[in-house]
């Protein structure tokens, strides 16, 4: 009898360990305004990028990724129903969210995982769908931390607090269960304060400027030049470049007020790193173009040295599953909620359907699926996230989403229905503020042009940017792309039709 039964496990064993394959786990690594051209992994040449590029040395990287409105709440919202923005409520920061939808989340916990999120929430409810929750309030330094229970302050830096929590939680799961991990950071959001590690990091390097950090805005609607997001003009002292505080105006006081909350350790090691380059900035006593290029300086360096702090945490992830045994049946995933302009234009920030805020670095690596070193050109969006998860865990009642499953792309398949241009909608009007002013507007893009119209001026952009990647020639007007302007067009209104977007 022992010898039958041993000879049944044995039968049994593999089929068992086929079905725990089958269902993987998933490691959601999410930044906040991580630039495509800060990342080693998709050609930069500055940044130091190690752990995320050998993420995608070891699984795909996406070359056509983007979002489906650039800013951080409706990005989130978009990234747990798998719906545009007018279809979940979450249209801009401050706008509601319908959070009756179901999500990847709430679908994955009644299939059997085990969710957690950790990190920054950004939306108005409480998460549900999570076994596991912990919500930062924000900031870089001593953040504070949301829980069901109640607020807890910690010591240390937010980068490296988010990721250690993460891996406590999955170190305590339930081991016979697949889980689902959201790590959520807040860099590489403004304000840029980089971990004790970090401080010095790029101090001797010289990043390359783009080659529109000057741009005058000629020859396109009012938009661009009425944006409030100039690395020239908007940056603020204190509280953007780390010059000293004088405590004058919100934002100086903000930057006072952060620096109160460091720990006397952490003071030290701050006021050791940009003292010295704070005394040597204001002998130099610059002014004109040479300002501008040394606030340029100082934010990218600042920027990279905030994403630095986040490749380690990739590497500590990577790390654990190694040494947890994990690393053959989980997926990580790497990407953020959008782009963000590293000077192009002479802006800092996002929002807009511009390539370096509309395009958001994807990566993943799926052991035994996706080919290492592989590089998909398929244009994908946001909104394939919540159904990617949903099919990668076997549900097969998936609820109506925008998106689509990427999983026969990871799989190496070329499916010959795919998408062929992607919708952008960003809802946000900004009256009545003083920082980034950036026009509501919605479009198309395919593979070579970009159509996008501004809501309230009644006026179109069109880019051909095969031929002018750095969009700075609206050829809309232009009788050579009548044909294009057309097609283009009526993409747009098919879009608009297909998605069921009327918002304005």
């Amino acid at each position: 009898m022992r010898l039958v039964l041993l000879s049944l496990a044995s039968c049994l064993l593999p089929s068992l360990l086929a079905a725990q394959r089958s269902r993987p786990n998933i490691i959601l690594i999410y930044a906040d305004d991580h630039a495509e051209r800060a990342i080693g992994a998709y050609g930069s040449s500055f940044a130091k990028t190690p752990n995320i590029d050998r993420l995608a040395a070891e699984g795909m990287r996406f070359s056509e990724s983007f979002v489906a409105n650039s800013i951080c709440g409706p990005a989130r919202a978009t990234v747990l129903t798998g719906l545009h923005s007018h279809a979940n409520g979450k249209t801009t920061n401050r706008g509601g969210f319908h959070d009756d939808l179901p999500t990847w989340a709430t679908r994955l916990q009644a299939a059997g995982y085990q969710t957690a999120v950790v990190g920054k929430w950004h939306l108005q409810p409480k998460p549900r769908g999570f076994d596991h929750w912990v919500i930062s309030s924000g900031g870089y330094y001593n953040p504070t931390f949301i829980t069901a229970d109640g607020r807890t302050r910690k010591t240390g830096y937010s980068t490296e607090l988010i990721t250690d929590e993460v891996l406590r939680w999955i170190k305590a799961r339930d081991t016979k269960r697949p889980f689902i991990a959201w790590i959520s950071h807040s860099a590489t959001h403004r304000t840029w304060r980089p971990s004790p590690e970090h401080l010095s990091d790029y101090d001797d390097a010289q990043i390359p400027e783009p080659a529109t950090l000057f741009d005058d805005y000629r020859g396109r609607t009012p938009a661009a030049a009425a944006a409030q997001m100039r690395i020239a003009r908007d940056l603020f002292p204190a509280y953007d470049l780390k010059l000293p505080v004088t405590g004058k105006g919100i934002l100086d006081k903000a930057a006072e007020r952060m620096l109160a909350g460091l720990t006397a350790e952490q003071r030290t090691a701050w006021d050791a790193a940009y003292g010295p380059k704070n005394a040597a900035f204001a002998k130099a006593d610059l002014s004109g173009d040479a300002l501008v290029r040394w606030k340029y300086q100082r934010f990218i360096k600042d920027y990279l040295r905030c994403v630095d702090a986040i490749d380690d945490s990739v590497g500590k992830v990577r790390k654990f599953l190694d040494e947890q045994g994990l690393l053959d049946n989980t997926i990580v995933i790497y990407t953020s909620d959008q782009g963000f302009f590293l000077g192009e234009h002479g802006w800092y920030d996002k929002r807009w359907m511009y390539e370096p805020s509309l395009r958001t670095p994807l990566i993943v690596s799926w052991p035994g699926v996706t080919k290492p070193g592989s590089v998909c050109d398929a244009m994908v969006q946001n909104i394939d996230m919540a159904p990617t998860f949903l099919a990668i865990a076997g549900v097969d009642d998936p609820p109506p989403m925008h998106g689509v499953s990427l999983v026969p792309l990871l799989r190496g398949e070329h499916p010959a229905d795919w998408r062929d241009s992607i919708y952008y909608h960003y809802h946000q009007r900004d009256s009545g503020r003083t920082s980034h002013i950036v026009a509501p507007h919605y479009g198309v893009r395919t593979k070579r042009h970009k159509l996008i119209y501004f809501i309230d001026l009644d006026a179109y952009e069109l880019y051909d940017l095969e031929k002018d990647p750095e969009e700075v020639h609206n050829v809309f007007g232009d009788p050579e792309y009548a044909k294009v302007k057309q097609a283009m067009l009526k993409r747009l209104e098919a879009a608009r039709k297909r998605y069921g977007d009327t918002s304005k």
